[in-house]
């Protein structure tokens, strides 16, 4: 009758680790320091099932941003506590930050969220009191760039400082030494806190003499100009273009720019506009809603008062965050209006000339157009078309009581 099950112990453990120290202390001035910096734990923390090797891609090693410098730090992990050190070593007379961000989690996988930890000193250099402040927006899609990198470089001698927004695309540069800085912030899919050429990225000059809010947004610098990607037709006398590169908004386009014409004869076509989506909607596209402020509320209506939620919001909790986009969002689409109907089945050579991506490379783009034949689904009937009224003998009597 023996069954086998657990021994019986305490409530499980769901808390999370908790820091307990650093070493160095924060804002300390370290002239001959050769040690580690340390972050100490309340209990023994993950190693996580990567581990450090150097190459950037460890669990811990993704924690922890080092500055200044640009190779991967050695970071190990000590059971209760992770040390960092530069690989290259402590430089005389600079000013090293060292950020452990949050996610390090127990040995029953209890995660640590909240703010991430800073520990400043110097090894000679005064010490900084300047920071600079910003947001890190995604142009692509127009929303924040959670988790964007941002580096810093203090100009003129270079020295590179690396950090992390947050989940709002929000970023503290501080404390920085005083001077002209150069903020340069990239998206960082692969979280490995390093910059390729590839990442869509965006940069800013800014002083700490003269601060204010940075806005950064990040689109794909590409060096050679946009193509047509797709020629589709939504109407008769429409069509829309997709391009393979994300378009400069600035940019505007006269009938002069643009060339259809008939194949294979290459008779023109008259062109009236191209235009982007929101600009052909609001002059083309019909049956649109009209704005959201041009609706009247209904008299019977009668709205609740917004709730207030201050009184349930968590204690230490951030305020929520309400900041929108102050430029619209990147596009590859654009729409062209022609002066003639299209031919069913009959194929078109489109040109737009002097085309120029959000990078500001130009080029021209052509592309072919296939016009669909139109053809009628079985069964379909003419639009004008009116069914015939039934034969007056074909009406049912009426039942009999």
């Amino acid at each position: 009758c023996a069954r086998i099950e657990p021994p019986p112990g305490g409530p499980p453990d769901s808390a999370p680790p908790r820091l307990v120290s650093t070493s160095p202390d924060s804002m300390a001035v370290l002239p001959d320091f050769d040690g580690e910096v340390e972050f100490t734990f309340n209990e023994v923390v993950s190693e996580g099932g990567t581990a450090s090797q150097g190459t950037g891609f460890g669990d811990l090693e993704r924690l922890v941003v080092l500055s200044p410098t640009t190779r991967v730090p050695e970071v190990r992990w000590r059971r209760t506590r992770i040390t960092v050190r530069p690989r290259e070593g402590w430089e005389p007379n600079r000013v090293y930050r060292v950020e452990l961000l949050p996610g390090i989690s127990d040995l029953r996988n209890n995660r640590a969220e909240g703010r991430p930890v800073v520990v400043t000193f110097t090894t000679g250099a005064p010490v900084p009191v300047d920071s600079l402040r910003g947001r890190v927006w995604d142009w692509t899609t127009g929303r924040p760039a959670t988790g964007a990198l941002i580096e810093a470089s203090l100009l003129p001698d270079s020295l590179l400082y690396r950090f992390v927004a947050d989940s709002a695309g929000r970023f503290v540069l501080a404390p920085l030494p005083a001077g002209t800085w150069l903020v340069t912030a990239s998206l960082d899919p692969d979280r490995d806190r390093r910059r390729t050429g590839r990442e869509p990225f965006d940069s800013v000059s800014a002083r700490t003499a003269e601060p204010s809010l940075l806005e950064l947004w990040t689109f794909p610098h590409d060096t050679t100009g946009p193509r047509i990607a797709e020629l589709a037709v939504t109407d008769s006398l429409s069509v829309r273009l997709r391009t393979s590169q994300y378009l400069d908004p600035r940019q505007s386009f006269d009938s002069s720019t643009v060339s259809v014409r008939l194949l294979p004869d290459s008779t023109p076509i008259p062109v009236v506009a191209l235009l982007r989506e929101e600009q052909f909607d609001s002059l083309f596209r019909r049956g649109a809603a009209p704005p959201a402020d041009s609706v009247a509320t209904p008299t019977d209506t009668v709205r609740r008062p917004a709730a207030d939620t201050s009184a349930r919001r968590r204690p230490g909790a951030l305020e929520p965050d309400t900041a929108r986009p102050s430029r619209a969002t990147l596009s590859d689409r654009l729409n062209l209006r022609l002066g003639a109907p299209l031919t069913p089945g009959a194929s078109y050579f489109v040109l737009v000339r002097g085309l120029r991506n959000a990078n500001g490379v130009s080029a021209d783009a052509g592309g072919v157009l296939q016009v669909p034949t139109a053809r009628t689904e079985p069964g379909a009937q003419p639009a004008d078309s009116v069914p015939p009224r039934p034969a007056a003998d074909s009406v049912p009597p009426p039942a009999r009581k």
